[in-house]
């Protein structure tokens, strides 16, 4: 079942303009993989299946790395549950059946950790998929990425293909969404305290920058800080200080995306199905891997954090009338471990690094 990946091997990377997309596409570059292939969204609707197939009977690619996904934060989720489950089902659907149809020798499918129960016994193993609700704020979501999973399972047992899934956990790193109405935390965190720090020293020039940058509800850069100050303050960013969300008592896990891109390429070229599940195991299920850190911190840990390595001098403020979200959720990574492959990079340089990236690319 070795699937004999060469660096000539033509490698298909769906969503490779995405957070992580990106950063497997870049990895596979430093690599020394020389027949890459990706499309924009403009060049290729995963949803269309008609132009999916189109696609694979143009290009035949020997491997697939599925990183194109309709993603979004607690709100997007929350308001947008047909989105959600339709389009990444459709997206999996397409691009899986292509694959198989076209002969794919190796596909790898990224899923996420929400695939596990609200009340899964931390941390979570792959075992624990299925064996209680998920939670509620992103069921349609997570449901799609559990069908996602079983469909690369039940194609390598029905048929001996090669299809691995991976769940990676919070991720962050270049190329990250900023925006402050809809990103995951880490990004937002650093926006946001960032923006208190300049109005802290008047630094107007530096919010305008922003701004003009990355709007904040289609006001930019050539408002007048009145209204921009405004807008700002609607996000909890103050010049004295920065209020956030819950109690700041949960518990999260990043891991750094170029590290995420790193797992998924060493498990494209070391792991085959038949690594992914006990031997002699009377009934074959949970094949997916945990991708992370095993590592936790609190969401006050993280902000003062990131306050310090920004240098912001003002208050970090928690609104516990606000939800928190889930309390734990944290990945046990001993399959991954085993398989092979450990993350490097903690999370105070990856603050420093994310950081730096925002500044270095103020302009977009």
């Amino acid at each position: 079942m070795k699937s004999n990946i060469d660096k000539t091997s033509k490698i298909y990377v769906a969503g490779h303009r995405g957070l992580v997309g990106s950063a497997i596409y870049k990895n596979l570059q430093e690599k020394g993989y020389t027949n890459l292939v990706g499309r924009t969204h403009a060049e290729l609707d995963l949803l269309d299946g008609v132009a999916v197939r189109q696609f694979f009977d143009e290009e035949s690619p020997e491997v697939v790395i599925l990183a194109a996904a309709h993603v979004g934060g607690i709100m997007a989720n929350s308001l947008y549950r047909a989105d959600f489950i339709y389009q990444n089902l459709q997206i999996q659907q397409n691009v899986i059946g292509e694959s198989y149809r076209h002969g794919v020798k190796k596909l790898v499918f990224l899923g996420s950790t929400c695939i596990y129960p609200r009340n899964a016994a931390q941390p979570m193993t792959e075992d624990a998929l299925l064996t209680s609700p998920l939670e509620y704020t992103n069921e349609p979501y997570a449901i799609a990425k559990i069908a996602g999973l079983k469909l690369c399972e039940s194609f390598n047992l029905q048929y001996g293909t090669n299809y691995i899934a991976v769940m990676p956990t919070n991720l962050y790193g270049p190329n990250d969404n900023f925006h402050l109405e809809n990103s995951h935390v880490l990004p937002a965190m650093i926006r946001k305290i960032h923006l208190a720090k300049c109005l802290s020293e008047g630094n107007d020039t530096w919010v305008r920058r922003d701004l003009f940058a990355r709007p904040v509800e289609n006001i930019d850069g050539s408002a007048s800080m009145e209204t921009i100050t405004r807008v700002l303050n609607k996000y909890g960013i103050y010049a004295d200080r920065v209020e956030l969300w819950g109690t700041g008592k949960p518990l999260r896990e990043f891991l750094w995306s170029e590290e995420m891109a790193d797992a998924t390429v060493f498990v494209m070229e070391n792991v085959d199905f038949e690594d992914t599940f006990p031997r002699g195991a009377k009934e074959i299920r949970n094949c997916h891997i945990n991708i992370g850190t095993g590592k936790e911190l609190s969401i006050a840990e993280l902000a003062h954090l990131i306050q310090r390595t920004i240098g912001f001098k003002g208050e970090i403020r928690f609104d516990p009338t606000k939800p928190d979200g889930t309390m734990r959720k944290l990945t046990d990574v001993t399959k991954l471990h085993q398989l092979g492959w450990h993350h490097r990079i903690e999370i105070e340089e990856g603050v420093e690094r994310l950081y730096q990236w925002y500044l270095d690319n103020m302009a977009g």
